[in-house]
């Protein structure tokens, strides 16, 4: 499929928007005072080690420290153990930018306890694979991968893998004994899907840069004391030329002029053959609205997303689950109601699809499609869910369609997602996302007049500040039940009307 990479790039953000067929299919933003740090090598100390979690935190200079999990670290090289322990399990990646070697708490990809490897104190030259996410630090993990154009340099590894998305069995065996022939005995190297029907000039290119890279951080990190940033990783525009650009882009579109002269160095160093695909954006018109990218920004971050066919999903996403809710609406077929469900949700797995990929919607993600009482189209749904996510690059599993309609499917995170790159917990409502009906607040006022009323003491005053909003409905549907509340308790309420005051909030102070 032919694409597009256009660039907006200024002195505060830089924003990349990655198109298919005209339509906005990634956006990826990095500002100049929140860069991501993923992919950045430091030398970091070694500050707790939890047994129980078989977690290490780790000092790396930010301001939470990195978390390091057990099967994340190279213990081979770590405890010199080459001749009595067997090499790790290491896949074939679905994404050819995922970190191969991923273990969980509890699950590590060896018999060697976490204390057993590292001492509080301790250096360590680590990577960062996920950046620090809500309240969470950094993920990172003691197997260093460099990124090149064509392919992933793995240089504590023995193992030479290549990206399943390139899918021709023969290409593949090509690839791998190609790098098997031009890499270093003893290391590792997977090559990317953009190494597909490449040279091998164009390898040993990746590869000798590569291996100088390494040398140079190995040399600096033993000069240095912890906690230090050893390398940096590569800026958004110099990563999307080197992970966004494939055989089937048509070209890079950007509207900086000196970010612009910067490409074209890169490129005619390190990727020639692409730097007569890059051009200058030189139209007055911001080039994101030129493209129409702006309006589908503003669309991504929408609850509700229509279907054309007048049917509808809702995505409503916490912090640990995204629930997406699929809805005929509008749409009521024209004969056979299961053929209507059908098509619904056929039509609206194409979208939920492309609004995770847009959004960068990932972890636990509940898809809630219309119930289907045929099994027949329960597997249509689910083959077709399938096949739509092999556009995707980061890496998914989907489970089938349960008695209730339900998919479970998880989705590789490893940034965060549009909505919380650009966008804060309302302020009003505190990121509930609702607040109380301003008939519950005036039933709050009422109960808490009631309780004061029952106090001991004569000639009571109570003096009540509240919203306007509040105030109007208090007066014109509660009047009575007020007054007959200061007859019965020998109270005298007066109100202070505040419009900055909070519409949940009101005070009552007694006299």
């Amino acid at each position: 499929m032919s694409s597009e990479v256009f660039i907006n790039s200024n002195q505060r953000e830089i924003r990349v928007a990655l198109m298919e067929s005209n339509l906005l299919v990634e956006l990826f933003i990095e500002h100049n005072a929140h860069k991501g740090i993923v992919g950045n090598i430091y030398k970091g100390k070694v500050t707790k080690i939890l047994p129980g979690m078989q977690v290490a935190f780790v000092d790396i200079g930010l301001e939470k420290a990195g978390f390091l999990y057990v099967g994340d670290i190279d213990v081979i090289d770590m405890l010199g153990l080459e001749d009595s322990l067997e090499p790790l399990p290491i896949t074939e990646t679905e994404d050819d930018k995922d970190h191969p070697f991923e273990g969980k708490p509890g699950r590590p990809n060896h018999d060697v306890k976490i204390q057993d490897i590292l001492q509080e104190g301790q250096e360590i030259l680590v990577q960062v694979a996920k950046n620090p996410l809500g309240t969470k630090g950094a993920r990172i993990t003691n197997y260093i991968t460099l990124p090149g154009r064509h392919l992933v340099y793995m240089p504590t590894i023995n193992h030479i893998s290549v990206s399943r998305r390139i899918e021709d069995e023969t290409e593949k065996e090509r690839l791998k004994q190609l790098v098997s022939e031009i890499g270093n005995d003893g290391e590792g190297y997977i090559v990317r899907t953009a190494g597909q029907d490449a040279f091998r000039s164009d390898f040993e290119s990746d590869v000798s840069f590569l291996h100088h890279l390494w040398e140079n951080l190995k040399k600096k990190s033993e000069e240095v004391s912890a906690p230090y940033l050893v390398y940096e990783d590569l800026n958004l525009i110099f990563r999307s030329i080197r992970d966004l650009f494939t055989s089937d882009t048509q070209r890079l579109v950007i509207d900086s002029k000196s970010d612009f002269n910067k490409c074209m160095e890169f490129c005619t160093t390190y990727l020639p053959h692409l730097a007569d695909k890059i051009e200058l954006y030189k139209d007055p018109m911001p080039i994101f609205d030129h493209y129409g990218v702006e309006l589908d920004i503003n669309r991504a971050l929408g609850r509700t997303i229509w279907l054309k066919s007048g049917g509808y999903i809702i995505i409503d996403q916490t912090e640990a689950l995204v629930a997406i809710d699929v809805n005929t609406g509008k749409y009521v077929g024209h004969s056979d109601p299961e053929d209507t469900i059908l098509k619904t949700n056929l039509e609206a797995l194409k979208e939920v699809v492309y609004q995770l990929r847009l959004r960068n919607i990932g972890g636990i993600i509940i898809v809630d499609f219309i119930d289907m009482a045929n099994e027949e189209s329960k597997e249509i749904v689910t083959n077709a869910l399938k096949q739509a996510l092999k556009s995707d690059r980061s890496r998914t599993r989907i489970l089938k369609i349960s008695e209730l309609g339900l998919v479970e499917m998880t989705r590789k995170r490893v940034r965060e997602s549009l909505v919380q790159t650009l966008c804060d917990p309302c302020d009003y409502c505190e990121g509930k996302g609702y607040i109380k009906s301003p008939s519950t607040v005036c039933y709050e006022i009422i109960r808490e007049i009631q309780r004061r009323g029952t106090d001991n003491i004569t000639n009571k005053k109570l003096k009540i500040e509240v919203h306007p909003i509040i105030y109007d409905m208090l007066f014109e549907e509660e009047s009575g039940l007020l007054e007959e509340m200061e007859k019965q308790n020998n109270l005298e309420i007066t109100f202070n009307v505040n419009p900055k005051l909070h519409r949940e909030k009101y005070y009552i102070e007694s006299k």
